[in-house]
């Protein structure tokens, strides 16, 4: 028996750069910077003070009033507000009553409700135990984001939580695949959200991996990242019922790979063998040769031993044509939102094939020598998309790797 072939029929997305999808697709193809001082929380003290804040941040205005925001978090609002979009996108909002034992929910995250644990636990420590509720602890796990879009939208399916740093939103979005190709759920609400906070910002800051001002991913002046925060939801839909309801597709997931580098808990395998397996293993999952690949959103973060790193693994997986296939980083606009990253370049990589176009790497003005593949600079691209690899590696050697396609009647593999 033939297994499903799993459809992208909604996006959702809330980040530095836009609000939503729309806005997100007209930022990436104008190379838009969303890295700036930060307001979320106080600098004062930090080495940097900069990142990439989700602006005008106004839950009463992103969610319907009858959804319980007083016991949500920042990440999981984020989170609400980008299934939001996206189901409403696929045209399933109001949810229909008939799919929701169907339905399952696979998110991505890491944060989760800290930045709200923080400010408690400071009101504690400073004498106002008395005003600490259970309600500003009651989202804290990174696990709550799940749960809320779940109950929220009646969904009954399988509920999963992925963190695994900065490649969870990757790992929900292939999970999410493979519970829709086993025939366990029709439809999944996959991806990933991540905000910042004060102690992700400190830990990054204790390893001197953040540029002062903003990331400059594959730039021989490159000092680090820029940490960022957003959510990104895509709706993955078996495509026979994708067909039966009219509705509209952006691409298909076609596979993805993990692998671990087994190597540092915070530096990546300068050789990039854990790397080069993903990507490997992403392809083999989709049935896509080296030669297909249009695109790579890169996982780019900018830090001296990441862009060397992953410049290695492209190279050992497609030979010489490495350097004829465009590569971004797309965290050159949204900063590094960790466990929401993989989850919101997924969105990019939907739009790339979608309406035909490359986003730009932007900030990179002077070229590391060692870094020479095609690094998209110039702004963005006018192309026909049909494969694009998506890659996320992250701290722990935890690899992930999805492969996204355009739909076709036929499917973009056997063509």
């Amino acid at each position: 028996m033939d297994k499903e072939r799993v459809v992208i029929t909604g996006l959702g997305t809330i980040n530095a750069v836009s609000g939503n999808a729309p806005e997100f697709s007209a930022a990436l193809k104008q190379g838009v910077c969303g890295i700036g001082p930060l307001t979320v929380f106080d600098t004062t003290g930090y080495r940097t003070r900069t990142g990439g804040e989700v602006k005008n941040f106004v839950p009463a205005k992103m969610l319907p009033p009858e959804f319980p925001i007083k016991r949500m978090s920042r990440s999981d609002i984020m989170a609400m507000a980008a299934a939001l979009e996206a189901l409403s996108d696929a045209g399933l909002f109001p949810f229909p009553d008939d799919l929701q034992e169907n339905a399952g929910v696979v998110i991505g995250g890491g944060a989760g409700g800290m930045l709200e644990g923080e400010a408690a636990y400071r009101r504690y420590l400073q004498g106002s135990g008395r005003a600490v509720r259970y309600s500003q602890f009651s989202s804290f796990c990174c696990a709550s984001s799940a749960d809320r879009i779940a109950s929220n939208f009646g969904l009954m399916g399988p509920k999963t939580t992925f963190m695994t740093a900065c490649s969870s939103g990757a790992t929900a979005i292939g999970y999410a695949g493979d519970l829709i190709r086993d025939g366990r759920a029709t439809l999944v609400v996959s991806g990933g959200t991540e905000p910042l906070c004060r102690v992700t910002y400190a830990a990054f800051n204790a390893l001197q991996a953040v540029d002062p001002e903003y990331c400059k991913p594959f730039d021989k002046n490159r000092r680090g990242l820029s940490l960022g925060e957003g959510a990104g939801i895509m709706i993955l839909e078996a495509l026979s019922h994708a067909q039966k309801r009219g509705a509209r597709i952006y691409g298909e997931v076609l596979g993805y790979g993990v692998s671990c580098d087994s190597y540092h808990m915070t530096a990546p395998d300068p050789q990039a063998s854990g790397a080069a397996r993903c990507i490997a293993a992403a392809l083999q999952d989709s049935g896509i040769s080296p030669d297909r690949v249009d695109y790579i959103n890169a996982h780019g973060t900018a830090t001296p031993a990441n862009d060397l790193m992953e410049t290695r693994g492209i190279k050992a997986v497609f030979g010489k044509r490495a350097d004829r296939i465009p590569v971004s980083s797309t965290k050159s606009m949204t900063g590094h939102t960790l466990g929401a990253a993989g989850a919101i370049e997924g969105v990019v990589a939907a739009l790339a094939i979608f309406q035909g176009f490359i986003p730009p790497t932007i900030h990179l003005t002077e070229r590391d020598p060692e870094c020479d593949l095609d690094y998209v600079s110039e702004g963005a691209r006018e192309a026909e998309v049909n494969i694009v690899l998506s890659n996320s590696f992250a701290f722990g050697g935890n690899n992930t790797a999805v492969v996204l396609g355009r739909y076709t009647e036929k499917g973009i593999v056997h063509e």
